[in-house]
């Protein structure tokens, strides 16, 4: 295995890595204080997009960890820049399902929401131009429905991630990806999807950490998110075994993380080394 040097970035998953739902992962503390000690940047980087910079600002605090808003990057964000790049966010009308995680961006850039079953009859009346859905606790058959009319009507088809399932304290559960399933089989329309695997959200990543490929590593619990994302952006992955995917899932697999190893505090004993 390759060894564990030149590195000066690193883009942090959260989900499984950091947490399992609301408990905090053993070393959690320890392990950045450790990126403090030694200097090493780093970007929390999520494909979760229900919260918000400030939200997971909190939640760390309450963990005891100290992070900079500006030290969190979510696909609900990644999505938002990439819209704005796409499009006149001004005129551009966007149906969201998710939280105030991805609505807050979708603000901030100058995007139009539309609300319930505003939907568009091509003659007197305009719907969304854009459905944009990412992880939402509060979906309802209502915001369902008002994304498929939209949809079928012509709108684009924009998804924070793909992650079919999530992590939490309870065991896992169903991630955005069952979501745009759902909407995908009913208006028969497929989603772009932004988070990683593709990897637009790591080279924004990069751009905000200043940082080159040959000196950033990402590290994620996912192989087919996290670790694909990380090869699609021609930087090094470090795969941990809190979260979701197996050592027998990497054994399968066609691509590999440059490094396995069980938990954050592997990879705090390493950095010390």
């Amino acid at each position: 295995m390759e060894a564990f040097t030149n590195i000066r970035a690193l883009i942090i998953d959260m989900d499984g890595v950091l947490w399992h739902g609301d408990r905090p992962l053993p070393g959690l503390a320890d392990f950045f204080q450790t990126l403090r000690n030694a200097g090493i940047r780093f970007l929390l980087a999520t494909n979760n997009a229900s919260l918000t910079q400030e939200q997971y600002v909190l939640k760390l605090a309450g963990m005891g960890v100290t992070v900079d808003r500006d030290e969190i990057l979510t696909s609900a964000m990644a999505t938002a820049r990439y819209l704005a790049e796409h499009t006149e966010p001004a005129k551009t009308r966007v149906f969201v399902v998710g939280e105030a995680g991805l609505t807050q961006p979708l603000l901030e850039h100058g995007f139009i929401l539309t609300g319930l079953y505003e939907v568009g009859d091509g003659k007197t009346s305009r719907g969304a131009d854009v459905v944009v859905c990412g992880k939402d606790k509060t979906l309802t058959w209502d915001k369902l429905a008002t994304a498929t009319l939209n949809l079928r009507a012509g709108a684009r088809f924009i998804g924070t991630n793909g992650d079919t399932t999530l992590p939490t304290e309870r065991g896992v559960v169903l991630g955005n990806g069952a979501i745009l399933a759902a909407l995908e089989t009913a208006s028969g329309v497929s989603p772009t999807v932004i988070g990683k695997p593709e990897p637009i959200m790591y080279r924004q990543a990069m751009n905000l950490l200043g940082s080159s490929p040959d000196e950033t590593v990402a590290i994620g619990d996912r192989l087919e998110t996290d670790i694909l994302g990380a090869v699609h952006a021609g930087i090094r992955s470090l795969m941990v075994l809190s979260g979701i995917s197996t050592l027998e899932d990497a054994q399968k697999a066609d691509y590999q993380p440059t490094w396995i190893m069980p938990d954050i505090r592997a990879i705090t004993e390493a950095l010390r080394r």
